[in-house]
């Protein structure tokens, strides 16, 4: 389904430089690809969220912390030779 969307001088200029330039064969390839570019954002970003919420229920089920001290004080012990 065909739409028109006003992008001004700068958007038109840059598109027509890049079909000039060999890298795509039509505006509307251009408009697809940069269409992409946000939805790869939300998706890489989306994807970091869900590590990020993944490594922090891991560290909530590996039980409760140790105080820096006795971790530090452990290793010194261990490594003092």
């Amino acid at each position: 389904m065909p739409s028109n969307y006003l992008i001004g001088e700068h958007s038109e200029q840059l598109i027509k430089s890049q079909i000039q330039q060999g890298r795509y064969t039509g505006s509307s390839e251009v408009i697809h690809d940069g269409l992409r570019a946000p939805e790869n954002r939300e998706q890489l970003r989306s994807a970091k969220l869900e590590a990020l919420r993944s490594d922090i229920q891991q560290g909530i089920n590996s039980g409760p912390g140790r105080p820096l001290e006795e971790v530090a004080a452990e290793l010194h012990a261990r490594y003092q030779h």
